[in-house]
């Protein structure tokens, strides 16, 4: 069984394109292409479900058409279309590459002199330079390498050195 904390939202998947299966494919993070992965996983009634990949092409930096085997019309591409698409946490940590910012939501952020809990990332904010971690309860952390000291890929935590009165802004 696939639990939820072993996998990670990667993208979605959008309109059929075709009579053949194929279905276009919104992703965030093309983790699917850099490491050797056969299947993607999506929510289906509730369960996560593996789908083996037939085939894929790009249409852009953000979008593939996605074949999955076993998925061979256009009606049954269509009981996928605005799935949520996921992967998993243990091949995307085999990545030599690191981790991509989707991976690490849902990680716990603690702060290196204390070890506190400083909370949950929800998202990652990267359409600006200055990239920010957004955490369950509202608050932005700067998501700068020069303030991270660990990562920990197992416990799933970002231990952070942060300047003093960060948190009070």
């Amino acid at each position: 069984m696939i639990r939820e904390e072993d996998i990670y939202q990667i993208g979605k998947l959008g309109k059929t394109h075709g009579v053949k299966g194929e279905i276009s494919f919104l992703f965030d993070d093309d983790v699917f292409d850099r490491v050797d992965a056969d299947y993607l996983i999506l929510k289906v009634d509730g369960i996560f479900v593996p789908f083996f990949i037939e085939e894929y092409r790009f249409k852009s930096d953000a979008n593939a058409i996605i074949k999955f085997e076993d998925i061979d019309t256009q009606e049954r591409a269509r009981e996928l279309t605005s799935s949520d698409v996921y992967f998993p946490r243990a091949l995307a940590n085999s990545e030599d590459e690191g981790l991509s910012w989707s991976a690490i939501v849902g990680f716990d952020i603690l702060e290196a002199t204390s070890g506190i809990k400083l909370g949950r990332i929800a998202s990652v904010d990267d359409t600006t330079l200055n990239i920010l971690f957004c955490l369950e309860d509202g608050s932005l952390i700067p998501a700068s390498g020069d303030l991270i000291t660990a990562i920990d890929q197992q416990a799933r935590t970002i231990t952070m050195q942060l300047p003093e009165g960060l948190l009070d802004l």
